[in-house]
Parts: structure tokens; sequence; C-alpha cells
């Protein structure tokens, strides 16, 4: 029996900084390399981000490189910006809250509401040690993501 995808992973944290100064960097697709753990590279097709806009990334776990295209499923400037994965089916979005102090609730979501394409699923089980491991991971990843971005915007 294989593991089930769960329909949402969710991580956020909360900014010292105006939702305008945090969407500056989350807007920049192209810089989730300085982010995230898993992405080498991304290349961004046309400038500036917008709805359709699509991308390579080239990610990395160990000595297990691949790439995913994706491209901008929803943007809502200051808001949300959101990409599907055409490789496995997920979508990955960042939306941003007001805090009502000054603040920004920054949150960082990975959506799979049909689940995962069969070629990811079986390249999850037999290369990234199964779907129940590798969503913890995932999250693990979504946290040091944010992190990092609350260190970029903040400094």
């Amino acid at each position: 029996m294989t593991d089930l995808v769960a329909p949402l992973l969710e991580e956020s944290t909360t900014i010292d900084a105006a939702p305008e100064k945090v969407w500056t960097l989350v807007s920049d697709l192209g810089r989730m390399s300085e982010w995230s753990p898993q992405v080498v590279k991304t290349i961004v097709r046309g400038r500036p981000i917008q709805l359709g806009t699509k991308m390579i990334n080239i990610n990395r776990r160990g000595l297990l490189v691949w790439p995913t295209q994706s491209k901008v499923v929803r943007f809502e400037p200051q808001r949300e910006v959101a990409f599907r994965v055409k490789d496995n089916f997920t979508i990955w979005s960042f939306t941003l809250e007001a805090d009502g102090a000054g603040g920004t609730r920054l949150i960082q979501r990975r959506e799979a509401p049909d689940g995962i394409s069969n070629i990811s699923r079986a390249l999850t089980e037999r290369m990234l040690g199964g779907v129940a491991d590798f969503q913890v991971e995932l999250g693990e990843g979504m946290r040091e993501t944010l992190a990092k971005i609350k260190v970029a915007v903040e400094r």
C-alpha cells in the first residue's frame, strides 16, 4: 500500500515588514534558490512575473537532481502568487496577509487536491523515501524557506 498524499501542506511566519516589502521578494520567483533548500535554480520565462508566466526549476536532494516545469496559475499583486508544477500536479503558493500591526503573515502552501502524478508518486516511493517521509521533508523545507525570507526582508 502506498502512502497517501496530503491534499494540503501549509506553513506560515510573521514578518516585521509591510506586505508591499514582502511581496517584492516572494513575487521574484527567480530567487527561489536563495530560500528553498531543494531549489538549485529557477529559470523564469518572461518578466515581470504575471498570470501564465512559465518557469523551469532545477531541484536537488543529495546526489539526486531533477527538473520541473511550472506555470503561474494565480497572481494577485501584494496578495498571492501560485504556480502549478506540470510534472506532479501540485500547486505551490505564497499568500500575504497584513497582520494589523504593520507586519505581514506569510503563508506557503503546497496543494495537491487531486494527488500527485503517477510518475511523481513512483519516483517519490523509489528515490525519496516514500510519500509520507517526503511530505515531512517538504514541511521542513517550507519552514526553512519562510525563515530565510523573513531574515532577508527584515534585514
